[in-house]
């Protein structure tokens, strides 16, 4: 099998750990790979601060000159905070979660490093158990999740930790081992739940949903979506229908944006909520192909809200508060550790575990078809 990115990344900061430091000439004949690679791959680790780089040569974080500046300049006596954190992905949806965790780090003097998994749940602890051989001192875990039974399959390893951990965008089955963590999550169903009332406010029936079945966040929108019509006393027009990438099933694509052409022809559906605000792009570019006018023909509402207002007609879009997961849990995760030290709070037991849960905001463009006049700036509205 071809090695990832991923797990080259792993090895290359093997190396260099276990060296202090090393040329990029040597990574490559070590690594089997061409000083290209080597090179694309230590200007990635570098500029998320896993390694130091100088005139061709690269150092552990704290081996070199720089850091015994950075030591000294800090203060006499003074502990770098070390954290680790495990995410699914680097881009999308984890991108803006992992800035906000850096910034709260960075803000309170700690070192963020980082570990990708690239969904494969079954190597979480081994991406885990490299965060704890690093230095990290707790632990911020996404896990690679994908399928229902994947928290129960591939996540009792995480309880057992040895080291303050915060589950992120994750929740562990009730009654089970994780259930008892500290965790911080956009809470979706009142993100499903606002976009909705929102479409019910317009006019429209209720609107049908259209949503893959492949990532965490997928399956907690179909849940909220059940939710939502349970508390609004409602009926789906249609069963929710599965939505799949283009790249990867083209032909499961083409199903899913007919069964929607099929619902609006029949009258069965004016409105849908769709997941992920990439698909639904897509979708609204074959829907046009297909004779659906949108917002004429079908008011739409995307979940999630990373590049929904660069589309042609830009998508009204659920946008679950990313930055402030990752921050929060952070900053959960940095408290934890100073009571632990001793440096926090003073006269008491550890607080209460926390679940908490944040908000997605509405953010309404021309897609739903609401009148003018009630469109916000999407730059201006903040999750």
């Amino acid at each position: 099998m071809r090695e990832s990115a991923a797990e080259r990344h792993d090895r290359l900061l093997e190396l260099v750990r276990g060296r202090g430091s090393a040329r990029v000439s040597e990574l490559a004949g070590q690594l089997g790979v061409s000083p290209v690679t080597v090179r694309r791959d230590v200007e990635f680790l570098a500029n998320e601060g896993r390694l130091d780089r100088v005139h061709g040569s690269v150092s552990w974080p704290g081996a070199g000159e720089g850091a015994a500046q950075t030591a000294q300049a800090r203060g006499a006596g003074a502990r770098e905070l070390v954290i680790g954190m495990l995410a699914p992905h680097a881009t999308y949806y984890f991108a803006e979660v992992i800035r906000g965790a850096h910034e709260a780090a960075a803000a309170a003097g700690a070192r963020l490093i980082l570990r990708i998994s690239d969904y494969r749940p079954q190597e979480d602890a081994g991406r885990a158990a490299g965060l704890l051989a690093a230095g990290a001192e707790g632990l911020l875990i996404a896990p690679g999740w994908k399928e229902p039974d994947d928290p129960v399959e591939h996540g009792a390893w995480i309880a057992g930790l040895p080291v303050p951990t915060v589950l992120l965008e994750r929740r562990g089955v009730p009654g089970r081992e994780l259930d008892d963590l500290d965790r911080v999550c956009s809470d979706h169903s009142h993100g499903v739940l606002i976009a909705v009332r929102h479409l019910l406010g317009l006019g429209h029936a209720t609107p049908l949903l259209v949503a893959r079945a492949d990532s965490p966040t997928a399956i907690a929108v179909r849940a909220g979506y059940r939710h939502a019509l349970d508390a609004l006393g409602l009926t789906a027009p249609v069963a929710p229908i599965g939505s799949v990438s283009a790249e990867a099933d083209p032909e499961g694509f083409e199903r899913a944006v007919r069964a929607l052409r099929r619902a609006v022809a029949a009258g069965q559906a004016t409105a849908a909520l769709v997941h992920n605000d990439v698909d639904a792009i897509r979708i609204v570019q074959r829907l046009a192909e297909l004779g659906v006018r949108v917002p004429e023909d079908l008011a739409l509402v995307a979940y999630d809200d990373e590049v929904a207002a660069l589309a042609d007609i830009p998508l009204t879009a659920v946008a679950p508060p990313k930055h402030e997961v990752g921050r929060y849990a952070a900053e959960l995760l940095i408290e934890r550790l100073r009571g632990a030290s001793g440096s926090g709070p003073a006269g008491g037991e550890e607080s209460p575990r926390r679940h908490v849960d944040l908000l997605p905001r509405l953010r309404v463009r021309a897609s739903c078809g609401a009148p003018a006049d009630t469109l916000q700036d999407p730059v201006s509205v903040q999750s």
